[in-house]
């Protein structure tokens, strides 16, 4: 490394120095035997510190939500408190309690801190907390920062995480200002402004939780469905939390200059619009005899585009997801597991992640040695890394409907399949089986929220540990595939 490559990397990261013999200084990173907790920081992967990071967020909310205070009658058992906790943090919406007749307003407090800090990542609300009290950001915390986020790069990301929180704010403050107009009417000022704060986190970070209870359990926004305030902006709240926070800089930096944007960025919106669009028109053929049935014409495209955002993965529903059509159903799975866009509060495989693979097919399908889109060519082992995640996510889900269908064989598998990909891509939609499930099938479902909010690969690799290069390859031998 040259001087000036040494000199750039101090300024960069604020690394301390010391005079020494080689080019007159040398970069001193840290001193293992004079900080062991940095040592023992460094022998975790990232993978590893989110992963425990949100296990102990989950183990606090669920010890605070079995508090009698945090109940309106009986407090649950720690298995269906922790159930909810899981649920709020991992951004999914599942719920064994109607979140309005369940728990008092110290309850709901906690789910929606719950869910603000799975949805913007605990390593982002620890890393403001530390620039509030003026702590300096080390390489380690940078490099957990970019992890979490699933930032670009490592260089600027803490302006990025500031812009996430501000951008957060903003987009969840005007949510609930739109939201009071339709519920302050309905519910009074106090528990409509509530309700709408509640909603509008809820549903900017996917989660899929409301407090509409009192219409009815488990109603989510059903009683609202011919109210296009409240479906056309908890949509856009939806849209706008799963588009990706890499998205939001790019858009930030370029305004509308669609041709700056990063390949990333490209790809993500454009696939977002995609299925946003197919999906309305899908959704309001293939309801035109079932749920959409008798309605007018701008109810059901007004349905018909909530139900092709909401797998995608927020989990409201303003028609009862039991009564979809078979065409109906099918789709909901395929959209919930596609979700969101990377480094964003939704789950899914991802849409950036379903383009290379179809972008990889069609290269592969015309013979072409490189995949490209947009003048661009996609790095060597991008098609590897989709098929892992997808691959992944798959066994998974599937191991976990497996385990439900074996313990409870009386459950319909529709229900069971629709269950599981709801819980492993955090989306949170039910044909209602989630209070049938059992105490082990609970366990099951917990675990694929867990692991769809780690994030399937991510979770995979907890139990592994660093990379290694032997520098040896084992003989290359032909298979065939396909």
């Amino acid at each position: 490394m040259t001087k000036q490559a040494v000199c750039a990397t101090i300024k960069l990261y604020n690394l301390p120095f010391q005079k020494g013999s080689a080019m007159g200084k040398s970069v001193k990173i840290t001193d293992k035997a004079k900080n062991p907790k940095r040592l023992r920081m460094s022998s975790f992967s990232s993978a590893q510190i989110i992963a425990v990071g949100y296990l102990a967020v989950i183990l606090m909310g669920s010890l605070l939500l079995m508090l009698p205070a945090a109940s309106r009658g009986q407090p649950p058992d720690f298995l269906n408190a922790m159930f909810t906790a899981v649920s709020a943090t991992c951004v999914t919406g599942l719920a064994v309690f109607d979140t309005y007749t369940q728990w008092s307003v110290f309850g709901q407090i906690v789910i929606i801190l719950l869910i603000q800090t799975g949805g913007l990542g605990f390593m982002t609300l620890i890393s403001l907390s530390a620039m509030a009290t003026g702590r300096k950001i080390g390489l380690k915390e940078r490099s957990l920062l970019q992890d979490s986020v699933n930032g670009m790069q490592l260089a600027g990301i803490v302006r990025l995480v500031r812009r996430i929180v501000t951008g957060t704010l903003i987009c969840e403050g005007i949510g609930a200002v739109l939201f009071s107009v339709s519920f302050i009417p309905r519910m009074g000022i106090a528990e409509g402004i509530g309700n709408a704060v509640f909603l509008s986190i809820s549903a900017f970070c996917n989660a899929g939780f409301d407090l509409n209870g009192k219409y009815g359990e488990y109603s989510s926004l059903c009683c609202f469905a011919d109210d296009p305030i409240v479906c056309i902006t908890a949509a856009m709240l939806i849209l706008i939390g799963g588009i990706g926070f890499a998205v939001w800089e790019d858009i930030a930096k370029n305004k509308l200059r669609f041709s700056a944007y990063r390949l990333h960025s490209k790809l993500a919106l454009i696939v977002t619009l995609g299925l946003t669009v197919i999906g309305t028109v899908l959704f309001l053929i293939f309801e035109r005899e079932h749920t959409n049935s008798g309605l007018g014409t701008g109810q059901s495209i007004l349905n018909a585009f909530f139900n092709s955002v909401t797998p995608r993965t927020a989990g409201f529903n303003t028609v009862d997801t039991a009564a979809l059509s078979p065409a109906s159903f099918a789709l909901t799975v395929i959209y919930m597991f596609i979700g969101g866009s990377p480094g964003s509060t939704a789950g899914g495989v991802k849409t950036v992640t379903v383009a290379v693979l179809v972008l990889s097919a069609i290269a592969s399908m015309k013979n072409s040695e490189d995949i490209d889109a947009f003048g661009r060519r996609f790095e060597e082992d991008i098609t590897r890394k989709a098929l892992t995640v997808i691959t992944v996510n798959l066994l998974i889900v599937f191991t976990g409907i497996l385990f439900i269908c074996g313990a409870q064989p009386e459950l319909r598998l529709g229900d069971v399949v629709f269950e599981g990909f709801s819980a492993i891509n955090t989306v949170g939609m039910t044909t209602g089986v989630t209070r049938e499930l059992s105490g082990f099938s609970r366990a099951v479902i917990m675990i694929m929220m867990y692991c769809g909010r780690v994030g399937s690969v991510s979770f995979a690799l907890i139990f592994t540990g660093t990379k290694k290069f032997t520098g040896v390859h084992n003989p290359v031998e032909q298979v065939n595939v396909g």
